[in-house]
């Protein structure tokens, strides 16, 4: 008689579907998809999180030569090699207020003098950047969105 009490309190606020609601405690989520913890399958808002010990994805661009148009489907830090003596033009993504993301753009190895230029960015006082141009050398550049417009900025001549 306990066990079946037990059970039947248990049952109590879920679905046939085995869904337990939120006003009991559940996350009223069906499916997920991932693996490991509930992967949610929709993008909720969260608010003030705090998030300890987190990696960011890479996407490593490769090789640009003179056009490349940077998405953001896979990650927010990236990272491009330009072609010796090359100008690059790179397309922003879609400004969308309070995105933001890093670019480690790196010269070749052994030559070098690859140029790069951003559409639609807007940059501090000192206007757009001159890309280090010596070889083997990397720029580290950051684009924040307010909806309206990129800012740019960028950190120059790191050896990577």
């Amino acid at each position: 008689m306990t066990i079946s009490r037990n059970l039947s309190i248990l049952a109590e606020g879920v679905s046939s579907v085995g869904v337990l609601a939120v006003t009991n405690g559940g996350t009223g989520v069906t499916t997920s998809t991932g693996s490991g913890s509930v992967v949610l399958g929709t993008s909720p808002t969260v608010n003030n999180p705090t998030v300890t010990n987190y990696v960011e994805s890479v996407v490593a661009i490769g090789t640009v030569t003179t056009t490349n148009t940077i998405s953001l489907t896979n990650g927010t830090v990236q990272t491009a090699t330009l072609t010796a003596s090359t100008a690059c033009t790179f397309t922003m993504p879609t400004n969308v207020a309070g995105k933001s993301f890093v670019l480690f753009l790196k010269q070749a190895a052994t030559t070098g003098n690859g140029t790069a230029v951003f559409t639609s960015v807007k940059w501090g006082t000192a206007g757009a950047p001159t890309i280090t141009a010596t070889a083997g050398k990397m720029d580290i550049l950051t684009f924040f969105a307010d909806g309206t417009n990129w800012y740019g900025s960028i950190a120059q001549g790191y050896t990577p």
